[in-house]
């Protein structure tokens, strides 16, 4: 990949972001059983925690998994072609990619969390904003898009730079 500049330090950033929330995942649920078990008294706030995390790992994870081009769908898909044709299909599956993040994930995100904002939407234990907790989603699709972009602009150089070649059979 011709943009590994670009590319690399997001990926650094969200593996290293994606440990933390994990770790304080693990923490937390380790809590919650030993607070439970042991003490007899549950902790109120770390169910909340752990669930939330989960989420953003959850949705970050994706993102990360988009810019590995980890995703089963896409190397499936894309594994079956080879020249100029894997090239076409890489960028139909990464405009695919960049429709969704852009519409779903950035645009109904940010509405969702303007929403959540505005009517003052609580978590019940931490009494945390829950717009805090919707905001990964833009955050996440925000992400992919910008993968999704690199990959187009990668196979798009890709397809009109390489000479015609005769396409392999799979």
């Amino acid at each position: 990949m011709r943009f590994q500049t670009f590319k690399k330090p997001v990926d650094y950033a969200i593996a290293g972001f994606c440990i933390l929330i994990m770790a304080s995942l693990v923490v937390c649920v380790v809590w919650q059983v030993f607070s439970r078990y042991v003490m007899n008294q549950p902790s109120t706030f770390t169910d909340e925690i752990a669930r939330f995390a989960m989420i953003w790992v959850g949705l970050l994870g994706a993102a990360y998994t988009t810019g590995l081009q980890k995703h089963l769908a896409i190397d499936l898909f894309s594994s079956r072609f080879a020249g100029r044709s894997k090239h076409v299909s890489v960028l139909f599956i990464n405009l695919c990619i960049l429709a969704f993040a852009s519409s779903t994930m950035i645009w109904g995100g940010w509405t969702l969390v303007a929403k959540v904002y505005s009517t003052g939407q609580v978590s019940p234990a931490m009494q945390m904003p829950m717009a805090y907790v919707y905001g990964v989603l833009p955050i996440s699709g925000s992400i992919i898009s910008y993968y999704s972009l690199l990959f187009i602009l990668d196979a798009a150089i890709d397809l009109f730079t390489q000479p015609d070649m005769i396409e392999e059979s799979c």
